[in-house]
């Protein structure tokens, strides 16, 4: 996704809508929609577009008889893409096991409390809400890889640990919510809501829009408005520049979704609620 935004548009921007679209057109009574901690203060395309998903359905869900929530998830153990099979495979293989960054830390759930997560916000939203998983603290890539080699009955020094560079976009650390998100307890005493600010939706709608048509021009032209929707989506090394766009509905979404970044834009008010 990181080299080819405009597919990461279509498939978690735009799939996303059409779906909730559907869900909304035939009274479906709760849609989850499965986000991701990439989302909060993102470094990467996928992570931008997460977060401009998450908006569309609760800010969607205002005005709907569905019930729109979302979850965040940390990385998945044992999922596609996971690294704990890369791992394997790389032990197996007698090594070496190879990691982007030795400070690199990551959330981790099961499968199961996955799945878990999905059903219980299923059951609990009431419209709105952006639920997530307590995970406990984030583990150290390079310690699991260690703990890896362990449990495969091996010492530490029979498998070589390469460091190779972090990958464009990638975090050293994840986060599960904004700064000015309230972690609310809920009924589970593992599980949070997330209390956000949702956007307007004609709001949410044009930059949506916007978005969409720009999918197949340059990734540099798609980093600007992404940029400009997400104010602290860092594009730095990419094909996104220092050049401003003046797209005022994306001005006016960064001012309301982040008022203490906005400076002096004075702005109309927004439709009621």
């Amino acid at each position: 996704m990181e080299l080819q935004p405009g597919v990461a548009i279509r498939n978690n921007i735009i799939g996303t809508k059409r779906i909730a679209d559907i869900a909304n057109d035939f009274g479906i009574t709760k849609f989850v929609m499965v986000s991701t901690d990439k989302a909060v203060n993102p470094t990467s395309v996928m992570g931008c577009t997460k977060q401009i998903a998450e908006r569309y359905c609760l800010s969607l869900g205002k005005y709907s008889k569905t019930k729109f929530v979302a979850v965040r998830f940390g990385n998945v153990l044992g999922s596609n893409g996971s690294v704990v099979p890369i791992f394997k495979n790389q032990i197996e293989r007698g090594g070496p096991i190879t990691i982007t960054d030795e400070r690199m830390t990551r959330f981790f759930m099961t499968i199961p409390e996955a799945s878990q997560l999905v059903l219980q916000a299923g059951s609990m939203g009431e419209g709105g809400e952006i639920f997530v998983l307590d995970m406990g603290k984030q583990v150290k890539i390079v310690d699991l890889a260690k703990k890896m080699i362990e449990l495969a009955g091996l010492p530490e020094s029979a498998i070589e640990i390469q460091f190779m560079g972090a990958r464009p976009g990638e975090k050293l650390y994840e986060e599960l919510y904004f700064e000015e998100e309230e972690m609310i307890p809920t009924d589970h005493q593992k599980i949070f809501a997330a209390n956000h600010r949702v956007l307007d939706y004609n709001d949410v709608l044009q930059c949506v829009a916007t978005l969409e048509s720009a999918s197949s021009e340059g990734e540099g032209s798609i980093r600007r408005l992404l940029k400009n929707y997400i104010p602290e989506y860092d594009c730095s090394g990419t094909a996104c520049d220092a050049e401003k766009s003046t797209d005022e509905t994306l001005l006016k979404i960064h001012a309301d979704l982040r008022p203490e970044l906005s400076g002096s834009v004075e702005l109309a008010s927004t439709a009621d609620d």
